[in-house]
């Protein structure tokens, strides 16, 4: 993944579900979203995602997930191009890290629930 352009395409918090029809198998559509649920006692600080578990880039969430807060969240642009299966994970308010998953994100409807 290139960091750069992540961080210079940081993600944008959606208030509403884009088109459910992401069938891409190479690509992220324009406007491809997922849901992001914070089921801890923790505030999430930033979300993390990397195609290789080396380099991580981040979504911009703003001040945070507050526990018990779901969001939406949508891929930038600058994304198209990258490979639909991403590892995530979570750092939180105390410091803490979720262990790194990998996810479709090509995949219509996807939730994740950290």
């Amino acid at each position: 993944m290139n960091l750069n352009r992540a961080r210079l395409g940081l993600f944008a918090i959606a208030f509403a579900v884009a088109g459910n029809g992401m069938v891409s198998t190479a690509a992220h559509a324009n406007e491809f979203s997922f849901t992001a649920t914070n089921s801890t006692s923790t505030a999430i600080t930033v979300i993390l995602v990397s195609e290789n578990k080396s380099d991580w880039g981040y979504f911009d969430i703003g001040s945070g997930i507050k526990p018990g807060s779901t969001v939406d969240l949508v891929w930038d642009q600058s994304t198209n191009g990258e490979s639909c299966a991403q590892w995530v994970k979570a750092t939180f308010a105390d410091g803490s890290e979720s262990e790194p998953a990998q996810f479709d994100f090509c995949e219509s409807g996807l939730e994740l629930d950290f």
